[in-house]
Formats: structure tokens, sequence, C-alpha cells
């Protein structure tokens, strides 16, 4: 089989960013990236949309840089906590996601995140304090301290 020539229109780990041509798998393009909306193919007049694709991403990284020192600085002053049910030892009924951590970030009065900018370095599975790593941009990553207590 050959491969399939896509256009990314998202970012996609592992394979690329907004406007990059990939070569792909045809079954991974045609089952995943193009339904997802992740991917366009590449044709002739789809080029001409690579050129406004990587513009607007040149515009947007430009002004995310500053803005993602900016969200880096609100981070590191935070003080999170997130309750959770524990038992016996302080062990968690569950794990905490990264979605719960996206919520206490909100409740704490921190800057709005994407749960997939959240990096937990071990599933969180019991009380304390917990460091969690935020991908707030390619060049700028935010250390937050995550204290779970437990829910009375």
């Amino acid at each position: 089989m050959a491969a399939m020539k896509l256009i990314l229109t998202q970012d996609v780990s592992g394979l690329g960013a907004p406007g990059d041509i990939v070569e792909v798998a045809p079954g991974y393009g045609r089952n995943y990236l193009v339904p997802q909306g992740l991917a366009i193919l590449a044709t002739r007049g789809a080029e001409k949309q690579i050129a406004t694709i990587r513009r607007a991403r040149e515009v947007r990284e430009v002004r995310d840089l500053g803005q993602a020192n900016e969200i880096k600085a609100q981070l590191s002053g935070l003080k999170v906590r997130l309750p959770a049910r524990s038992g016996e030892g302080g062990r968690l009924f569950g794990s905490i996601t990264s979605t719960d951590v996206v919520e206490a970030v909100n409740k704490a009065g921190g800057p709005k995140l994407d749960r997939r900018l959240i990096t937990l370095a071990a599933p969180i599975k019991a009380l304390g304090n917990h460091t969690v790593k935020v991908k707030v941009h390619p060049e700028v990553e935010a250390t937050l301290t995550l204290e779970v207590v437990a829910a009375k």
C-alpha cells in the first residue's frame, strides 16, 4: 500500500504541527486523522490552505510565547487544592486525572487550561502534594504543585 499524503490542520503528537504535510498509512489517515478533523487530503487546492494555516500558526505562536510566560507565572504562584475521596492510609478511590487537575486550577482562580497540556508523571493515587507539569507552549513548561486532600 502506498502512503497517504495529508496536511495537518491541528497538532498531532508524534506526527507534526498544523500546516505540515505528512505521509501516513492509508488506514490511519482515512479512519482517524481525516474523520477527527486533524488533517485534510493534500491536493493542489489544499496547498494554498497550508500558507494560511502556517501564517495563522506563526501569529498565534508569537503571541503565545509572551502569553505562555504569563500563564507560567500565574501557575507557579497558585495554590491548588483538590479534595478527593480516600480510604485508609491516604489511598484514593480511583485516581486523579488531567481533567480533575484542570477543574481544580479553574476553581483556584487559575488560567483556563486544556487537559491535553497537562502531563502527570505517574497516576495520582494518594493524598499529599504532587508535582504536575503543564506544557503551556512548545518552549514553555510550567510546574504546578497540587495538594490532594481528603474530601469531607
